[in-house]
């Protein structure tokens, strides 16, 4: 049975905290654009699902705001990302230093070849946070809610853990290093129902201290988690070239009961994507 959890009424956005402004954002592979023209902003302790269809540009929309597709070559992106008013972007601003404030959980668990807790305290360690050591982990494996789960076995293999509790010390992992943002890539989609109802409820219950924006292409899913919802889609050129819109940003509860725009409706009725 779902466990429901009950939506507060967001206030006003001018009331938000914004923690990303995000202006005119066009991400360019080679010659080609995956995204034109975004503009948004991103809200703090709330979770921002983004949602469209496949080849929209949703992965590369998320990792344009811990500029992981710097790692990609023949990437580049015009426009401005700024996260509480400084741009990532800038000469001056350390890439390395953007990815430990805003983290990143991918679609399929990926936990190191190593202990539990040496999973945990990898990040840790890279960054000098060696103090408390074992508290930290503590901390970030009770509040991906597996502490009670794998505090016998901390020495055991990560790789021992099902599907569903890998994805969960993932998330330890990203938040171990006390970051701002934790950025999902579909955290749930190689999950069970069970797993993933795990993971939703997580969700619900850090967003007090994180701020989330999650990929998904359950659209039950984005419903039941997030706050705000932005929908992407496909634009097509003359020369059938294609690239990610954003089509609409707004509530969740808007975007799903009373969407803008009919593409939005068409998309979320399950009438084309």
């Amino acid at each position: 049975m779902r466990v429901e959890t009950k939506r507060q009424p967001l206030p006003p956005r001018e009331r938000l905290q914004q923690v990303f402004d995000i202006q005119d954002l066009t991400a360019i592979y080679g010659s080609k654009p995956a995204l034109k023209d975004v503009s948004m902003g991103v809200y703090r302790n709330l979770v921002t699902a983004v949602i469209g269809p496949s080849g929209c540009g949703k992965s590369t929309f998320i990792r344009c705001l811990n500029r992981m597709n710097d790692l990609v070559p023949g990437f580049r992106q015009t426009g401005t990302i700024r996260y509480h008013g400084q741009d990532i972007a800038a000469k001056d601003v350390d890439p390395v230093a953007v990815r430990r404030t805003i983290g990143m959980v991918f679609q399929r668990p990926n936990p190191f070849p190593k202990s539990i807790f040496d999973n945990v305290a990898w990040g840790l360690r890279v960054l000098g946070m060696k103090d408390n050591l074992p508290e930290r982990v503590e901390r970030a494996l009770t509040q991906a809610a597996l502490w009670d789960e794998v505090k016998d076995r901390l020495k055991a293999s990560a790789l021992s853990l099902s599907g569903g509790q890998q994805q969960r010390l993932c998330i330890a992992r990203a938040i171990a290093v006390e970051p701002d943002v934790v950025l999902m890539d579909e955290p749930a989609s190689a999950l069970d129902p069970i797993a993933t109802q795990a993971i939703e409820l997580l969700l619900h219950e850090l967003k007090s201290e994180y701020s989330f924006v999650i990929v998904t292409h359950n659209m039950q899913q984005a419903a039941r988690v997030a706050d705000m919802t932005a929908f992407f889609s496909i634009s097509r050129g003359e020369e059938g070239d294609r690239w990610g819109e954003l089509i609409e940003y707004d509530s969740t509860e808007k975007i799903f009961t009373a969407p803008s725009d009919k593409r939005t409706e068409d998309y979320v009725t399950g009438r084309f994507g």
